[in-house]
């Protein structure tokens, strides 16, 4: 029987909750010399004086938590993780998440997953065509719902009792939750996890981090819009891959302007006031992986849960994304031809909207 947050299973509602109760949530900032709430020290330092979390982290318990051998050992055989991030939403991330994972998959040589860690927002399913799917459980675990041979998704979508229920639930619960996409998926042999996360950096950020931190991550691809006002948040990410130990493949500026499909010139929809995201790229020392130009056939796309790698590669988005996934692969120490099919290299290297 399919797991459901109706009646969810055991490990979720009952002993796993019960369990994930006593861990720190930290309410504030920490302060500049802090220990960090799973050091021996945590709540105990001189830097912790006056911290609104200074209780709750020395009364949390200490020492890496037990299952995340049972993680390592479940994830062997995915052989690159990479974690999908953006400060502020609304940037097209999960959307940059889908046609990743598309265009990894585009090589039919390749496995790949897509983990769906945006508990209170699931919206890959939707994109990926599979929203009224439910997750099947084996006696090796759930089984990932697959869009195609090669490509499966695990989301609390596959979970709900209707469409559109919400899921009202604290940073314990879903970080339970996230700990089971992890632990009971039998994600099996796989080139390629993306991991879609939600904005910013909370609970479900500091979750993955944690639990994939023994199994190797390759890194984060962040995901920004050219104005200031995301930019000003893509910073912070930045300095939250710093401190949590993330590798950084770089940064994707998506809606780089519009190409008009009829004559190719190009307008700027949304200004990069202050260079937009190759100049923060460059203030950051973080790789510049490329700009997607924004195409209204991805917004239908993701509506009718099709591939707009496949069905307009035509377009330069597309064509800007292929360049985009060569690149990370480059980042990640990967042959383009490993990452993506044969490709012919034309006029695609030499865009306007670089």
């Amino acid at each position: 029987m399919a797991p459901s947050l109706e009646e969810p299973i055991q490990p979720v509602d009952d002993a796993l909750d019960s369990h994930l109760k006593k861990a720190p949530a930290l309410v504030a900032p920490e302060p500049e010399h802090c220990p960090g709430p799973e050091s021996q020290s945590a709540g105990k330092g001189d830097a912790c004086a006056g911290c609104p979390n200074q209780q709750i982290c020395a009364s949390a318990p200490k020492g890496p938590d037990p299952d995340i051998p049972v993680i390592t050992q479940r994830l062997a055989g995915v052989k690159h993780k990479i974690l999908v991030l953006s400060g502020k939403g609304g940037v097209g991330k999960s959307t940059f998440t889908t046609m990743l994972a598309h265009a990894f998959a585009s090589n039919a040589d390749n496995m790949v997953g897509i983990m769906d860690t945006d508990i209170c927002g699931p919206s890959i399913p939707k994109m990926m065509g599979v929203e009224a799917e439910t997750i099947h459980v084996t006696n090796t675990g759930w089984e990932p719902v697959w869009v195609s041979d090669n490509l499966g998704v695990m989301s609390v979508q596959f979970m709900l009792p209707n469409r559109d229920d919400a899921v009202i639930w604290r940073g314990p619960k879903k970080n339970g939750l996230i700990k089971q996409f992890l632990k009971d998926v039998e994600w099996g042999d796989m080139d390629y996890l993306v991991v879609d996360t939600p904005p910013g950096t909370s609970d479900e950020h500091l979750s993955v981090t944690s639990f994939l931190k023994e199994s190797g991550i390759d890194g984060a691809v962040l995901v920004t819009t050219p104005q200031e006002v995301s930019l000003l948040d893509v910073r912070k990410e930045i300095d939250f891959c710093h401190k949590a130990g993330i590798p950084i493949l770089g940064l994707v500026e998506n809606m780089s302007g519009f190409v008009c499909p009829s004559c190719t010139h190009q307008s700027e929809i949304f200004r990069a006031t202050t260079g937009g995201g190759r100049q923060l790229a460059k203030d950051t020392n973080v790789p510049f992986l490329g700009a997607v130009p924004l195409d209204p056939r991805i917004g239908m796309s993701c509506d009718f849960g099709e591939s707009f790698f496949d069905n307009f590669g035509d377009s330069p988005a597309c064509k800007a994304l292929k360049e985009v996934v060569r690149r990370t692969g480059e980042e990640m120490g990967l042959d383009a031809n490993h990452v993506l099919p044969d490709h012919e290299d034309d006029e695609s290297m030499d865009r306007p909207w670089h």
